[in-house]
């Protein structure tokens, strides 16, 4: 049987995440640390930790994935304006609009997306745990078994 103690502390691992705001890697470090000291106490806390590291971890390599095809993207397209003659002249150009930048926005307007869908994730995981509940994030890759 589930007491309240191990309901909070389920519910503290997933909100602990949004500690990436307030200082680097938080979103690893709030979780890791919650779940390290306190998944021997329950199977539940054990459950919802591993969640919560997975969703994180798999997160990152989404955005990495995603970063590495946006930003040369946009690089090239930069670049691509860019007349440098010496220091007599330097003459920047955007020109008009090229199929790499209307891909490389496609994929920051997908990151933008996915961080919602993140955040929307982890408070829907915080009230399940709260509830009693297990909750399964999506698109997670099971790094932790």
């Amino acid at each position: 049987m589930l007491d309240n103690h191990q309901k909070n502390i389920a519910t503290f691992i997933h909100l602990s995440t949004f500690s990436r705001f307030f200082f680097p890697f938080g979103n690893f470090i709030g979780p890791i640390v919650l779940w390290v000291t306190n998944k021997d106490k329950s199977d539940f806390i054990d459950r919802h930790g591993k969640q919560a590291i997975n969703f994180q971890v798999s997160i990152l390599l989404y955005a990495v994935i995603i970063g590495s095809l946006t930003v040369p993207l946009f690089i090239f397209k930069i670049f691509n304006g860019i007349d440098f003659n010496g220091f007599q002249s330097f003459h920047f150009s955007i020109g008009k609009p090229s199929p790499l930048l209307y891909i490389g926005g496609f994929l920051g307007a997908v990151a933008i997306i996915g961080f919602i869908l993140e955040l929307v994730c982890i408070v829907k995981a915080s009230l399940k745990a709260r509830d009693g509940e297990m909750y399964k994030y999506p698109f997670t890759i099971q790094f932790l078994k």
